[in-house]
């Protein structure tokens, strides 16, 4: 069995990449322009120009004539070419800046979603070569302490449901559930034979258990980095390639199963009571999901087929025991913003300590015992 501090170090697990520019050494301000000043030029202009809410994204349905409820605004909404769009958007945000041009750019978008660049490794935006590298900038090793509890936040961002399964129909927001099938997609990779078995018994969930969900918004200006929420054992990854639409709490009240339409990546396995999984779900301009440690993992391709899933086995990959991961280890990665959702076999008394609604941080408590 591989634990996850050996997988980062074996050789060939992550890609390498290629730099337009040495950020070693510290460089000269081609001009003295403070980020302040900046921000102090942007608020002279009028706020309805600085305010970016995905929702306005709705907006032309409306000037339309089409309800933001009707079939007709979804059904557009949701074959607007997305993937296309996310994937520019990722050739953009990977574009090396020149280095006059860092400081003022990225300013601006620190300005406008409001990033805490004091918890960043490096608070130089110099040294970060373009937006990607700031979208995915790691933090301070104190900035995130991991609380002792069992289970933990993986990620920063808004809480947008917390709370018990209801048979296998699960809430993306409150009063729109989706089927936890549809979701995980079928698990015949556990026990072919179980196939006709109720969906919770083929996850293994106990009679004496419960099932709980938990789902947490990433916003752009967010930490885009997510960790493991708990000590736990990954034995299988599915990777559903889908739309990219976009996963804020607007959205999500707008359209019902969003979360199963989306492209996702679906990490399963067992803690200490039970059946437990970690999604990454993908939005608009996020087509990029990466899992530390699994380089045959692809997201945001040019084509694929609606309804395919594709499947790897971790226990092939690192033995009997999957990927071992301790709760805080690094996981994964996210481009821009989007959502987290742990589904997990928990005992019957244990409960959710945090609002929905509210803010959570990595390493944050969930619940209690």
């Amino acid at each position: 069995m591989q634990t996850h501090a050996q997988v980062c170090a074996m050789p060939k697990m992550h890609k390498t990449t290629k730099h337009c520019g040495s950020s070693l050494q510290r460089p000269k301000r081609w001009l003295p322009m403070p980020r302040l000043s900046i921000r102090r030029r942007l608020g002279q202009l009028p706020p309805k120009l600085l305010r970016l809410h995905s929702w306005k994204l709705l907006r032309p349905f409306a000037k339309a004539g089409l309800s933001p409820t009707s079939r007709v605004s979804k059904a557009m909404y949701s074959r607007a070419p997305t993937r296309l769009l996310s994937r520019l958007w990722g050739l953009l945000n990977e574009v090396c800046l020149p280095r006059w041009l860092r400081l003022p750019l990225l300013s601006i978008y620190v300005w406008a979603f409001s990033v805490n660049m004091s918890e960043a490794k490096e608070e130089d935006l110099n040294r970060y070569q373009n937006l990607g590298e700031l979208f995915r900038r790691p933090l301070k090793a104190a900035a995130r302490p991991i609380a002792s509890h069992q289970v933990v936040s993986p990620c920063d961002g808004h809480i947008l449901h917390s709370g018990r399964s209801r048979g296998s129909q699960i809430e993306q927001v409150k009063g729109l559930t989706y089927s936890l099938e549809n979701f995980l997609g079928p698990q015949d990779w556990r026990e072919p034979s179980n196939s006709n078995l109720p969906f919770l018994q083929q996850l293994g969930v106990r009679p004496a258990s419960r099932l709980y969900h938990h789902v947490i918004y990433l916003a752009p200006g967010d930490y885009h980095r997510f960790h493991s929420p708990t000590d736990w054992s990954i034995h299988h990854r599915r990777h559903f390639p889908g739309t990219l639409l976009s996963v804020s709490p607007h959205v999500a009240r707008w359209i019902p199963s969003l979360f199963c339409q989306n492209e996702r990546v679906v990490l399963s396995g067992q803690w200490q009571f039970g059946f437990f999984s970690l999604t990454a779900v993908g939005a608009i301009n996020v087509g990029s999901i990466r899992i530390y440690g699994d380089q045959e993992l692809r997201t945001n391709q040019p084509r694929h087929v609606k309804g395919k899933y594709h499947d790897v086995s971790y226990t092939d990959l690192y033995g009997v025991g999957g990927l071992t991961l301790a709760k805080g280890d690094p996981l994964g990665e996210f481009n821009f913003g989007s959502t987290i959702v742990l589904i997990f076999e928990g005992p019957r008394h244990f409960h959710f300590q945090v609002k929905n609604g509210g803010r959570i941080h990595v390493g944050e408590a969930l619940g209690t015992l």
